[in-house]
């Protein structure tokens, strides 16, 4: 059976709301990363990067939530929309500006130390995420769905990210993206989502973002490099 190393945060979320769209039979295995299990030498040989989510299946092995996506897309033959170079392209963008950015606007907002200056890092990060989303947000004026006329792994892959918003951008900010917050309603109404988001209170995660969660979450904090 299929492993699914994971935990409740945006990239292993979209990858739990394909596995229960497609019904494909997972097991899923709680990665801790607050307690640093992602470090463990069992896991690093599942995920160098010491991230999650990555899959076990039956012996291959794929990590990054996108690539997943595309591999089990494949594998079953669902939601894998019919123009590839489309396809990739939009899969890409949240791969390579979506994710990346919208991780960093987060951690400038909420979890860098509050006693240094962060305001050239954070204005950054708040500016091209709300970049990025005010391109989805157009992309998806007058169109249903990311790609073609139907529900595909690029939507999945989105809202994985674009539910947290609020969060990212603050309260007020999913009234910029009207289009974006269309597609996140559709998505999250969808039983399989709440499925998705409900998958990781079967397992006890640690909740406090203590010395130890943050030696474990921002190694670059204990580690200089230049």
């Amino acid at each position: 059976m299929l492993k699914f190393y994971f935990n409740g945060s945006p990239n292993p979320t979209k990858v739990a709301l394909f596995l229960e769209e497609s019904g494909l039979p997972f097991e899923p295995v709680a990665v801790d990363t607050r307690k640093g299990e992602q470090f463990s030498p069992d896991y690093l040989k599942i995920n160098p990067n010491g991230k999650v989510p990555a899959i076990d299946d039956n012996g291959t092995i794929v990590f990054d939530s996108n690539a997943i996506l595309l591999y089990l897309a494949e594998k079953t033959g669902k939601f894998l929309p019919a123009n590839r170079a489309e396809l990739l392209s939009w899969l890409m963008f949240v791969a390579t500006g979506v994710g990346p950015y919208s991780g960093q606007a987060v951690h400038f907002k909420h979890f860098a130390p509050k006693d240094q200056n962060h305001d050239y890092a954070h204005n950054r990060y708040q500016y091209e995420t709300d970049r990025h989303y005010t391109i989805l947000d157009g992309h998806l004026k007058g169109r249903s769905y990311m790609v073609g006329d139907a529900y595909s792994i690029v939507d999945m892959a989105l809202w994985g990210w674009a539910r947290m918003v609020p969060f990212k951008l603050g309260d007020g900010a999913f009234a910029r993206y009207p289009n974006v917050k269309r597609l996140v309603d559709e998505i999250s109404a969808r039983p399989a989502a709440a499925r998705a988001i409900a998958l990781k209170d079967k397992f006890t995660f640690k909740a406090e973002m203590d010395d130890e969660a943050r030696r474990n979450m921002f190694r670059h904090m204990t580690t200089k490099v230049a």
